[in-house]
């Protein structure tokens, strides 16, 4: 079974290699706004939008040991390990058969970063990174009406400790390849939008 995968997988990275894809990462603490953006540029833009939180919450609601486990860590507001991340996205790439995609919420930290590119093959055109003050994050995820598990106060806390220490050397690596576009995303969302059309406008 496990080489079965391992072909299944290696297999959709030369398919999603052979496209040439454009892949953005899309970064920031939770409550950045960056979902909401995403939505936005994909409709605008013609991106497909992955969201890495999206599709591991997906995969934790299976009874699968890999649900499990991924329910688990998520719950602690801990990092789901990078090959399990990127397995789900370079599946998800791959059964879309497009070619620009929004990766939103990953890499969290440099492991995943280096999972990823390894993995995939893939380096990002550029990293949109959302900059917003912890304090507005928090205002902001304790005023969502989700309900969702990792939206409880003790988990938010934990997110933005894990965040606060992970995120700064992808930043840092993506950053001295001058690939980060950096958005001051606490202002409201459509300002926030102007500015994130300006970006995608320059590339295109």
């Amino acid at each position: 079974m496990e080489t079965a995968d391992k072909a299944r997988n290696q297999g959709s990275s030369v398919s999603i290699l052979e496209k040439n894809p454009k892949v953005v990462f899309v970064l920031g603490g939770p409550g950045s706004g960056k979902g909401t953006q995403c939505t936005n540029i994909a409709k605008l833009f013609g991106y497909t939008h992955l969201s890495a939180g999206d599709l591991l919450r997906a995969e934790s609601e299976s009874d699968s040991e890999n649900g499990i486990m991924i329910k688990n860590v998520m719950k602690e507001g801990k990092i789901v390990p990078s090959e399990v991340t990127v397995k789900l996205l370079q599946q998800k790439m791959w059964k879309t058969g497009k070619d620009k995609f929004l990766i939103d919420g990953f890499p969290r930290n440099d492991e995943n970063r280096a999972a990823f590119e390894n993995v995939t093959g893939i380096e990002p055109a550029f990293v949109l990174y959302f900059d917003c003050p912890v304090e507005e994050m928090e205002r902001r995820l304790l005023n969502r009406n989700q309900a969702r598990e990792d939206d409880k106060i003790e988990t938010i806390k934990k997110r933005f400790k894990v965040f606060l220490e992970s995120n700064p050397p992808v930043i840092s690596y993506y950053g001295e390849k001058g690939k980060v576009r950096k958005i001051d995303a606490a202002r409201s969302i459509d300002k926030v939008f102007e500015s994130v059309k300006t970006i995608f406008e320059a590339q295109d």
